[in-house]
C-alpha cells in the first residue's frame, strides 16, 4: 500500500468542548449587524425628513418675501407702518397676507409624510440676526423694516416614526429647520439709520435702452395735457433719483398715469433719440439749431420721428452696447444681436453702476431695415398687434388693485402669455412685460 500524501495524525484530540462555538459567534455578529443597520436606516430616515423641513422652510421663506417685495412696502418713502399689516400683520384672516402664504407653502410640503406640526413666521429688519423676530410687523415701526425686511419661517415637525430604534423605547423624534429670506431695496439702504453709500447690486437682464436721469411728469404739469417741464417756458425736468443716495426724488404712488403723488404709476412715451440720416446707423435727433439732441425728457422738435399724436410726455433713450452672451432668447427672436438682447436676458457685466464713463451706447442699431427694436419688443411682450398703442393685444397689463389701496397696482395676464389663453386676465407675479433699464446722469463732467 502506498503512503498517504498527507499524513495524518494519530493522535486523536478532543474538540467536543468546541462545538457551536461557530454558531455562537455568527449570532452576536448578527445582533451586531442588526443593530448597526436598523440604526443606520433610522438616521437616514430622520436626515430626508430634516431635508425635507428645509425645503420647506426655504420655501414658504422666499414665497413670504416675494410677498413683501410686491406688496410695495420697500417703495415707500415714508417708511411707515401704517400698511404692513395688510401684509405682515397678525395672520387673523384678514391680516397677514405673508404670513397666510408661508404656512400654505409649508404645508403643502410633508416632513415625514405628514405636514409639519408647527409653522412659525417672524419678521426682522435689515438681517435675521439684527433684530428679534416678531409676528406682526407693526411693531418694528422706526426701523429699516420697510426697506430691507427680512421673513424668518420655523418648521417643526414631531413624532417623527422611527422603525427600529423604537425597540429602545424612542417611538418618534422632533425635529425642525429654520430659513430666512429678505426683500432687498438697494435704494439708499445703507444709510437707513447709519452713513454709507448705496450697497451696490449686480443687475440682471436689463434692456439696452438708456434713458437720462429726468422725470417728464415732474414738476407735475398743470394739465395733464401740459405744458410739461423741459417745453419753452416751463421748468426743467427734475432727475428720477439722487445721485449721492439713490434715493427716489418724487417717491410715492400715482394712479390714471398722472405724478400726482409720485412717480410709481407715471405713463409716458419711450422713444429712440435716433432719425434714420443713414441706412446703416442710427444719427442722434437735432434741434432747431441742427445741433445733436442728448437723451432727455420732453423733447419734439416736429419731425415726426417721436410716435404720436399725442407724444408727450415722452422721454428719449439711447441703445446701449449689447454684449455677450444673451441668454434666455425666445424662439421669436430673428438672430439679431440687439433684438437678442431686447428679447433675452443680457449679460450682467454690460452694465456697471456707480462707475464714470464706463457704459457706452451703439449708434449702429436701430437700423430701419432690420426695424429689431419693434420686433423685439413685440417678441418680447407677446404682442399680437403692434397697431395697437393704447390696449392689449395680447400682452400682460396693469390694473389698478383696490385694496389695500397704498398697493394698486396688479399684473393680469395676456391671451399671449405662455401660461396660456386659459388664464387670461388672472393676476401673476411675474411678466415679461415688465423691464429694467439703465438710468444715467447727464449733468455731471463725467456720466454717471
Amino acid at each position: 500500500m502506498k503512503k498517504t500524501l498527507i499524513p495524518r495524525s494519530r493522535i486523536r484530540r478532543n474538540r467536543t468542548q468546541e462545538r457551536g462555538v461557530t454558531m455562537l459567534l455568527v449570532a452576536v455578529a448578527m445582533v451586531a449587524i442588526i443593530g448597526m443597520a436598523a440604526l443606520s436606516i433610522d438616521v437616514i430616515t430622520l436626515y430626508l425628513a430634516r431635508e425635507e423641513a428645509q425645503h420647506s422652510a426655504d420655501s414658504a421663506a422666499l414665497g413670504a418675501a416675494k410677498v413683501l417685495s410686491l406688496s410695495g412696502i420697500t417703495g415707500d418713502p415714508a417708511n411707515v407702518s401704517g400698511n404692513w399689516g395688510h401684509i405682515c400683520g397678525p395672520d387673523n384672516g384678514t391680516n397677514g397676507l405673508a404670513t397666510r402664504v408661508a404656512k400654505a407653502i409649508a404645508t403643502q410640503n410633508a416632513v415625514g409624510g405628514a405636514v409639519p406640526t408647527t409653522i412659525n413666521v417672524t419678521y426682522s429688519a435689515g438681517s435675521a440676526s439684527s433684530t428679534a423676530g416678531t409676528s406682526d410687523c407693526t411693531s418694528l415701526n422706526g426701523t429699516a423694516f420697510g426697506i430691507n425686511p427680512v421673513v424668518t419661517v420655523q418648521i417643526i415637525r414631531t413624532g417623527v416614526p422611527n422603525f427600529f430604534s423604537r425597540i429602545w423605547g424612542n417611538a418618534g423624534t422632533s425635529l425642525s429647520a429654520t430659513a430666512s429670506a429678505e426683500a432687498f431695496n438697494s435704494s439708499n439702504s445703507a444709510s437707513v439709520g447709519t452713513s454709507g453709500n448705496i450697497i451696490p447690486v449686480q443687475p440682471l437682464c436689463v434692456k439696452p435702452w438708456a434713458v437720462p436721469n429726468q422725470d417728464p411728469l415732474f414738476p407735475i404739469p398743470s394739465s395733464p395735457t401740459g405744458p410739461f417741464c423741459n417745453q419753452p417756458g416751463q421748468l426743467s425736468c427734475s432727475p428720477f433719483v439722487d445721485l449721492l443716495t439713490g434715493t427716489i426724488q418724487h417717491p410715492g404712488i400715482s394712479t390714471g398715469g398722472t405724478s400726482t403723488n409720485g412717480v410709481i404709476g407715471e405713463t409716458f412715451w419711450l422713444a429712440p433719440d435716433c432719425f434714420h440720416g443713414n441706412p446703416s446707423y442710427c444719427k442722434l435727433l437735432t434741434n432747431g439749431a441742427g445741433a445733436d439732441v442728448q437723451p432727455q425728457a420732453n423733447f419734439n422738435d416736429g419731425s415726426g420721428f417721436i410716435k404720436g399724436p399725442p407724444n408727450f410726455p415722452n422721454l428719449l433713450s439711447a441703445p446701449s452696447l449689447v454684449g455677450s452672451p444673451v441668454l434666455a432668447i425666445p424662439s421669436c427672436s430673428t438672430g439679431d444681436a440687439y433684438e437678442d438682447a431686447i428679447e433675452g436676458c443680457d449679460a450682467p457685466t454690460n452694465y456697471r453702476c456707480g462707475v464714470p464713463n464706463q457704459n457706452t451706447i451703439d449708434l449702429t442699431k436701430h437700423n430701419p431695415g432690420v426695424n429689431s427694436m419693434t420686433s423685439a419688443v413685440q417678441c418680447l411682450i407677446h404682442q399680437t398687434d403692434a397697431t395697437n398703442l393704447t390696449g392689449s393685444s395680447g400682452q400682460d397689463y396693469l390694473n389698478t388693485f383696490a385694496a389695500p389701496s397704498a398697493y394698486p397696482f396688479q399684473i393680469l395676464a395676456g391671451s399671449s402669455n405662455p401660461i396660456g389663453p386659459s388664464l387670461s386676465g388672472s393676476p401673476i407675479s411675474n411678466s415679461s412685460s415688465i423691464v429694467s433699464l439703465p438710468i444715467y446722469d447727464q449733468t455731471a463732467a463725467t456720466l454717471t
